[in-house]
């Protein structure tokens, strides 16, 4: 070699050698990082998606592997500057020092591809996922990158990572303002964790942010929660903690869905029953047992009284017996739980919209769409049942009803 540069009009040491040397050095890691690329880690590809494992197919896709191949070329580079004396010790310092921190942060990217697929292979247990590990894994990251990013420095610095670390004393304060959202989150996720607040799945409503859907996910800062209308809402994790919200849970957990709605009756729709009326509900399969029970109840209270006057006398109104009909409905309903679930049917206060009658129950299907169909047709068949005890439901006027009246009124003039 010292020939072939004597004859080219060269020698050792200087800047057009210097570029050889490293021109062949850089050569050699290229190589290295093609082989280790292209062969071991390829074929170690092939070996894993073929292995009946499911832990190592997610270190594949996570890059782990070919991000370990980058550290092949910077170990070439760095031994290799001793196969090449002549060249400037300030040169071969700098590239030693620029090939450790590329070291170090290939190092972290690789930890970091691990901290991923250990998240991904915590979610794939269906028994797990109820507990989602994402923030934790995100603040190791952090801490990753931050050592990293501290002995890259010491590295390029030619200095101990120490003298960095006896720095951060002093700069708490500001750390603490740079990283004030990722310590609040930090508490948060740990909170939410050990308080098993939040699922993966939950449906949760938090009016405030505008959220009221899925959990989609449970990240470090951040909920991502898609709304009903399919579009994503991103809650800072600390406002979990801050404030409130209502988590569906609990209703899913519990195999009942609440039913709570009222039917408004015209308050001068309400009057008692006529015999014939009793006649009738006592053929009806849903009212008989109330109504025998009912008239036993009401000759005994009668007799008791010792008068004949239809105002001291107990009846039977339509309205009861409406209420005692739904009650009926309700405890017959192959879709509405019957133990274990609040069953009521009550009469609110009568007010300007007329008497409320209110259904309180739950169903046994807590499915949002057959939840709703089973609502719908319960309270179809009420609503067309109100008019069988010579009720009325209330409702405000409406155009017709206006148009009418003014027919009415031009008829009679």
């Amino acid at each position: 070699m010292d020939e072939f540069l004597e004859s080219i009009g060269t020698r050792a040491g200087t800047p057009v050698v210097d570029l050889i040397d490293l021109a062949i050095l850089f050569g050699a890691a290229t190589l290295v990082y093609f082989v280790v690329r292209i062969s071991l880690v390829a074929g170690l590809r092939n070996l894993i998606r073929n292995s009946k494992t499911r832990w190592d197919d997610e270190l594949v896709e996570a890059g782990v592997f070919g991000r370990i191949s980058h550290i092949a070329p910077a170990f070439v580079v760095f031994y290799g500057l001793g196969f090449f004396p002549d060249l400037p010790e300030l040169l071969v310092d700098g590239i030693r020092r620029t090939t450790v921190a590329i070291m170090i942060l290939v190092g972290a990217l690789a930890i970091s591809s691990v901290l991923t697929a250990t998240e991904r292979i915590y979610d794939s247990h269906a028994e797990y996922r109820k507990r989602p590990i994402k923030g934790y894994i995100q603040v190791v990251s952090i801490l990753v990158y931050l050592l990293a990013g501290l002995l890259i420095l010491a590295a390029l610095m030619n200095r101990s990572p120490w003298i960095f670390v006896s720095g951060i004393g002093a700069m708490t304060a500001v750390l603490l303002l740079v990283f004030r959202d990722t310590i609040l989150s930090l508490v948060a996720s740990i909170q939410i964790a050990s308080n098993d607040m939040i699922h993966v799945g939950d449906w949760i409503e938090m009016p405030e942010v505008g959220a009221d859907g899925d959990v989609i996910e449970v990240a470090l800062h951040t909920v991502k929660v898609q709304n009903w209308d399919k579009t994503i809402t991103t809650i800072p994790t600390h406002r979990l903690i801050a404030d409130s919200f209502k988590n569906w849970r609990g209703m899913s957990m519990s195999g009942g869905r609440r039913i709570k709605r009222a039917v408004s009756l015209d308050l001068r729709s309400v009057r008692f029953l006529t015999d014939e009326e009793a006649a009738r509900f006592e053929e009806w399969g849903l009212l008989s047992g109330y109504m025998a029970e009912k008239r036993s109840e009401i000759q005994n209270a009668n007799a008791e009284v010792g008068s004949v006057l239809p105002v001291d006398l107990r009846r039977l109104t339509n309205i009861g017996t409406f209420r005692a009909w739904i009650w009926a409905l309700l405890r017959s309903h192959p879709k509405i739980h019957q133990t274990g679930h609040t069953l009521l049917v009550r009469q609110l206060p009568a007010g300007p919209q007329g008497v409320p009658i209110e259904i309180y129950c739950f169903s046994n299907d807590t499915d949002w769409i057959a939840y709703e169909g089973i609502q719908a047709d319960l309270f179809d068949r009420i609503l067309a049942m109100v008019p069988e005890f010579g009720l009325q439901v209330f409702q405000e006027p409406a155009g017709s009803d206006l148009d009418r009246l003014r027919g009415d009124e031009n008829s009679g003039a």
